[in-house]
């Protein structure tokens, strides 16, 4: 039978949470038609050997070298067989009702729709988001708010999408590496006028970080990485630049000042100068290199671009979300 959904998952050296996941999975209700497809991102643990052993009717892509997740969930993409693709970390678990909940909703929506799920801490079972707004700069804000359904952005962790719409888009850019690939594709999916929605009640339980490392609070304390922090400040303004609306691209040089500000406060407060070589520097410098690619892939956005400002605008949250965070957990912990 011909699987309604495809659910892709990223691993990497995943051995200790795949099961958790693949059960989730497996576990599904309501019957529906569905293949797992598992790319093994040249893991070196071992992954392959326990897939292959305890899950042998799931399809395993296994990568001769270590390619990143956006290139991993394109190489899925393009071998699924469903209508519809589910792209789920190797550290997320799915509620029982998960793809039915999901399924439902798609089929309400008179229009293809990227759909994303309540996300739950898996450690403490406390509600995360229900989908994220963003703040001018597109930090994205946790929503918290059952009632509302479309949001800015929902987290690749757990990304639903009509498979047709994903080719429409582009996927995922390759060049991204890993970190706001989700931000680029709904921003674009909203650009031309596709909802971006979460579904309730159902939803998934995320280890934060196990995955990636970092992205969580830890002791009242943000937790994150050099390496976290540097894709996700360099691909976020990517997205500023490939996706804002001109009347919204003043707020860019902004950015970069605020971006200069943030990593020289940093870097004195910690009398340290990493932050600023190893997060701050290098978005200047990929954004600059990669400029005349940004204006090509800017202009093949806007070909398609068809929904008003107001409309792009109305999941945007008017605060900087990086001042409150530094208000209420003080300087993250880097590592």
């Amino acid at each position: 039978m011909k699987p309604v959904v495809s659910v892709c998952i990223a691993n990497y050296n995943g051995i200790s949470i795949l099961q958790e996941c693949l059960d989730s999975v497996l576990a599904q209700q309501g019957n529906i038609p569905v293949e797992i497809i598992v790319h093994d991102d040249a893991s070196t643990d071992e992954s392959v050997g326990f897939l292959q052993t305890h899950y042998p009717d799931v399809t395993l892509i296994q990568s001769e070298t270590n390619v990143g997740f956006c290139i991993a969930n394109n190489r899925m993409a393009a071998m699924a067989k469903g209508e519809y693709l589910l792209l789920l970390n190797n550290d997320a678990a799915l509620f029982p009702d998960a793809i039915a909940s999901l399924l439902t909703k798609a089929k309400e929506i008179a229009i293809p729709a990227i759909l994303g799920l309540p996300q739950y801490d898996a450690d403490s079972g406390e509600l995360i988001d229900i989908g994220s707004l963003l703040d001018p700069f597109l930090n994205p804000i946790p929503n918290l708010d059952s009632l509302r359904s479309e949001v800015g952005m929902v987290m690749g962790a757990c990304f639903w999408i009509p498979k047709n719409l994903w080719f429409e888009l582009g996927g995922f850019p390759e060049w991204f590496g890993s970190i706001g690939e989700d931000l680029y594709l709904c921003s674009i999916a909203r650009l031309r006028g596709y909802p971006v929605e979460v579904t309730t009640p159902s939803g998934y339980r995320h280890y934060v970080g196990q995955s990636f490392g970092g992205g969580k609070i830890s002791n009242q304390r943000l937790q994150t990485t050099y390496q976290r922090r540097a894709l996700s400040e360099k691909n976020k303004t990517f997205v500023m630049m490939l996706c804002y609306p001109p009347l919204l691209l003043i707020l860019v040089p902004m950015h970069f000042l605020l971006l200069m500000i943030e990593g020289l406060t940093l870097s004195l407060l910690k009398m340290d100068w990493t932050p600023m070589t190893r997060i701050y520097f290098p978005v200047f410098k990929a954004c600059w290199k990669n400029r005349k690619m940004l204006k090509l892939e800017r202009e093949k956005i806007f070909s398609g671009y068809s929904v008003s400002l107001c409309a792009f605008l109305d999941p945007f949250v008017w605060r900087l979300h990086k001042l409150r965070l530094l208000l209420r957990h003080k300087i993250p912990t880097i590592t």
